[in-house]
């Protein structure tokens, strides 16, 4: 390469390279930017992009900086005859994305990132307007095509803040509470996600397909979750997944007890029974397993079955801690505070050693039943 040609290379190199850097100076005027994201549940999130100006000792910043209703700029498209709203920040107008479907104050939005503004007013509710214009500087260039959906949100009196802020002032299982907030003025609004069981189910579908679907104890909390929900036919085949499905079902106490609570929960409490004296059989169950169950026997007042269990609990694993101490509370629910308290009695000597909790609960117990109270 001639000499002359190979300058003129490294000159178009540099300058290209001088081209395309960008210094990260400071943002004008100290509207930092800022970002804020919240989850609603386990999946579905809510994010706020904004830059955030101060008051800088200014006064009424709602009605003189920002002023009421929709304004004429006189700048980009901006005129008398199409106004713009506020900005709902500096610089780049704001911009909320939603990852799933929402509903915002009440109305459906998709899955998908909108230009957020505001027109504030001087009494009464302020509205909220959703654009499909993310990448614009302020509402200069905002024409009403761009509007994807409009709401009323009404604001509130709050303490001083000196920098405009985004907050999320509420967080519940399927949808929260924003709010921007700005010097002695707080606007919130509600994000809810529709059918958010349905985004969950449809998660954990999606997850038993993978890694996680080769473990036995993913079925069985799936089910558990999914019987909770009230998806009850989706929770018992999870639950028969997790004792029974090939390479992966474990046939134990746990997966089995799982089975049982998705029938109970069901409304098929025979049936729920029936697993469950399958569940205490199991070769691998404990003694402390048994009586857990035998203990919810008695919280759902079916005092002659968990007394049944706690007699087989005891017979099992011949009078082991915590056997004896079941069959105490197991009579004393059907009345008999006689045996009650011959068990009772019997579990004070077994209490583990370096017990501080079960020594003393059983002696309060043994007082309660010579006065011929119950100990559940």
């Amino acid at each position: 390469m001639k000499l002359k040609s190979m300058v003129v290379a490294i000159a178009a190199i540099f300058t290209t390279t001088i081209t395309l850097a960008q210094l990260s100076l400071p943002p004008g005027g100290g509207n930092q930017k800022s970002v804020v994201r919240q989850y609603i549940g386990p999946l579905a999130f809510v994010e706020i992009t904004y830059n955030s100006p101060d008051v800088a000792g200014r006064e009424n910043i709602f009605g003189t900086v920002v002023p009421h209703g929709m304004n004429a700029f006189g700048f980009g498209a901006s005129t008398a005859d199409n106004p713009s709203p506020w900005r709902a920040g500096a610089n780049e107008n704001t911009v909320i994305e939603f990852s799933h479907d929402v509903n915002l104050q009440g109305k459906s939005v998709k899955a998908g990132k909108y230009g957020f503004h505001v027109v504030t007013a001087e009494s009464g509710p302020w509205t909220i307007i959703l654009t499909d214009e993310i990448n614009a500087w302020g509402s200069f260039f905002y024409t009403p095509d761009q509007d994807v959906v409009k709401v009323e949100a009404t604001p509130e009196e709050v303490g001083f803040h000196e920098f405009l802020t985004f907050e999320f002032t509420d967080r519940q299982a399927d949808k929260a509470t924003a709010a921007l907030i700005w010097e002695k003025t707080k606007l919130p609004f509600t994000v809810e996600v529709p059918d958010y069981n349905d985004a969950i189910l449809a998660n954990i579908e999606s997850e038993l397909t993978s890694a996680a679907g080769f473990q036995s104890n993913s079925w069985a909390q799936a089910a558990t979750w999914a019987s909770g929900a009230g998806y009850h036919d989706k929770a018992l085949a999870w639950a028969d997944a997790a004792i029974a499905a090939p390479f992966v079902g474990q046939r134990n106490f746990n997966t089995l007890q799982t089975k049982a609570t998705v029938l109970f929960n069901k409304g098929d409490l025979d049936d729920a029974i029936g697993v469950m004296d399958e569940a205490i059989k199991e070769p691998a169950a404990t003694a402390f397993q048994i009586h857990g169950y035998g203990r919810q026997l008695v919280a759902q007042d079916r005092k002659d079955k968990a007394l049944e269990v706690f007699k087989y609990n005891q017979k099992r694993f011949k009078g082991v801690w915590p056997t004896n101490y079941g069959l105490a509370r197991g009579y004393s629910a059907v009345g008999d505070y006689k045996n009650a308290l011959k068990h009772l009695k019997v579990a004070r000597t077994k209490v583990p050693q370096g017990d501080t909790v079960n020594g003393p609960a059983i002696d309060a117990n043994i007082a309660k039943l010579e006065k011929g109270e119950d100990i559940n």
